[in-house]
């Protein structure tokens, strides 16, 4: 029986990580960088981030760090001016209500996080929400997600958690929750094969629940 849903949140509840890429492709573009995005969604599996390509290339670190500010800025603009939302997700949220007790766990930072949620209606379905400034050691490591079981006071049984990616996917398997992978046009090539469940809507969610309750 599952009584709790751990929610990854960017490409799963909002389509964000496209535009997360876009800032820093833009922000590496500033000094003549071209970031390869084949590249990027491969180093995204090993938990590297925007600057893994730079860093290889020779550019310093000094400039990293300055640019990273300025991805930051650049996404920032995108969260507010770009179109995140994903069909169907607040009334998902409204009929899972029924069923399980929901929480989000998220690598977002804690601002992205309030901005993306000023106008939307997504939170209030929430006990709770742990972004990155909550937990140490980030996804693919299983802390985040221990750190919501905790929170519930829940069983590994009795929840899962719903990811997008593989490095969500292999935090959920270490810290031993059975995760569903919904389907994100931004990471269809990654290795899904530990999943327990797959769909392409988050409404299938629903269908999932009543299976194994």
């Amino acid at each position: 029986m599952k009584k709790y849903i751990l929610f990854d949140h960017d490409g799963v509840l909002v389509d964000t990580e496209c535009w997360y890429y876009k800032a820093g492709e833009r922000a590496l573009a500033d000094i003549g960088f071209t970031l390869d995005k084949e590249q990027y969604l491969r180093d995204m599996t090993r938990s590297r981030g925007t600057w893994s390509q730079a860093r290889a290339a020779g550019i310093d670190e000094q400039t990293i760090n300055r640019q990273r500010e300025v991805r930051n800025a650049y996404y920032q603009e995108y969260l507010r001016t770009e179109a995140i939302e994903i069909e169907g997700v607040v009334e998902t949220l409204a009929e899972l209500s029924k069923y399980v007790r929901m929480a989000i766990v998220t690598t977002a930072k804690h601002a992205d996080f309030q901005l993306i949620h000023e106008k939307r209606q997504i939170t209030p379905f929430m006990e709770f929400v742990l972004v990155r400034e909550d937990y140490e050691r980030t996804k693919p490591h299983p802390e985040p997600y221990l750190t919501g079981l905790k929170r519930f006071g829940a069983a590994k049984e009795e929840t899962l958690v719903v990811e997008d990616s593989n490095r969500g996917l292999t935090a959920a398997v270490a810290a031993g929750i059975d995760c569903a992978i919904v389907h994100n046009d931004f990471t269809q090539t990654h290795d899904f094969s530990q999943a327990s469940y797959r769909i392409k809507k988050l409404m299938e969610l629903k269908d999932i629940i009543l299976q194994v309750n």
